[in-house]
């Protein structure tokens, strides 16, 4: 029997006190480096967009300092309006059909063993980007056959067609994220149904592909919330779970609820493991890309 760690000043609510400062297990160091420096000029002069940027990733120095990123494809303006996200939000005018061109060429140049592609809800699309998305993957398969892809799609709405497209162009990890547990759900991703996330995870692991998920903490979620969202996640068959601390992007955001401890995030990885999920990489500063070429053989 695996018992919650005892953490100071808990509140039975949440997981933890409410928040007045960022904790010290949450300082990260500022990307620097030749590396660093390498990657960023590659990004810029392919005119690519980054999850690391765009996101406000707190690990963008350490993936980029070691030659990695996340690309994001389908422009850097995201149809939905969700409360944790740094991404902007609006009406999307960039639809570039040799962006798949572009971006294969850059990891190809890049000389990435794993690389990582992400994208934002394009929902005024018919086919919600699937198109662009199985070009990227195919396209960099043929340029760099010895890189494994993990795609980060987005929900499909339902649009069980254009997911088969996304996921069928021989990427060896596929992954979606829930973000959050049931109940955070309307106010934290409000065009989004956490139901529907779960049966598009099921029909990823269904059509045969290696399948992941993230989750944030400190979103105001409870104990048995997140335990509750683990059993569902292994009910629809995902493999690899990721858990990370919810940072608020700017003051307009969904503000943090809790700074969860390092011992909460041991428990849950642990806890998770047991209940049946392969493999869950747990800690404040895990965001659903980090160590993704970890994922690849889990």
């Amino acid at each position: 029997m695996i018992e919650v760690p005892v953490l100071p000043a808990v509140d039975n609510t949440t997981q933890t006190q409410r928040p007045n400062k960022r904790p010290s297990w949450l300082r990260v160091k500022l990307p620097i480096g030749e590396s660093f420096r390498k990657v960023r000029e590659i990004v810029d002069n392919n005119k690519l967009h980054t999850i690391c940027q765009s996101g406000s990733c707190p690990n963008m120095g350490e993936c980029w300092g070691a030659g990695t990123a996340t690309f994001m494809i389908l422009g850097n303006v995201c149809t939905r309006s969700c409360t944790f996200c740094a991404v902007a939000t609006g009406r999307p005018t960039e639809y570039d059909t040799d962006e798949p061109t572009r971006v294969s060429e850059a990891i190809k140049t890049m000389g990435v063993k794993h690389a990582v592609i992400t994208s934002v809800n394009r929902d005024e699309l018919k086919d919600k980007g699937a198109e662009i998305w199985y070009q990227t993957v195919i396209k960099t398969k043929e340029l760099a056959p010895e890189t494994t892809i993990e795609t980060l799609i987005p929900d499909t709405k339902g649009n069980w067609d254009a997911l088969y497209r996304m996921i069928s162009a021989g990427q060896e990890v596929v992954s979606h994220n829930m973000e959050t547990v049931e109940r955070l759900y309307r106010p934290v991703r409000p065009q989004a149904k956490y139901n529907r996330s779960l049966e598009e995870l099921r029909r990823i692991k269904e059509y045969g592909k290696r399948t992941k998920t993230g989750m944030m903490l400190g979103l105001g979620e409870t104990q048995d919330e997140v335990l509750k969202a683990i059993d569902d996640l292994v009910e629809v068959g995902v493999d690899i779970l990721t858990l990370g601390q919810y940072l608020q992007p700017t003051k307009m955001h969904h503000e943090v609820i809790d700074y969860i401890h390092p011992d909460m995030f041991a428990y849950y990885k642990e806890e998770g493991e047991r209940r049946g999920i392969k493999y869950v990489e747990s800690g404040p500063l895990v965001r659903s890309s980090y160590h993704s070429e970890r994922h690849v053989n889990v």
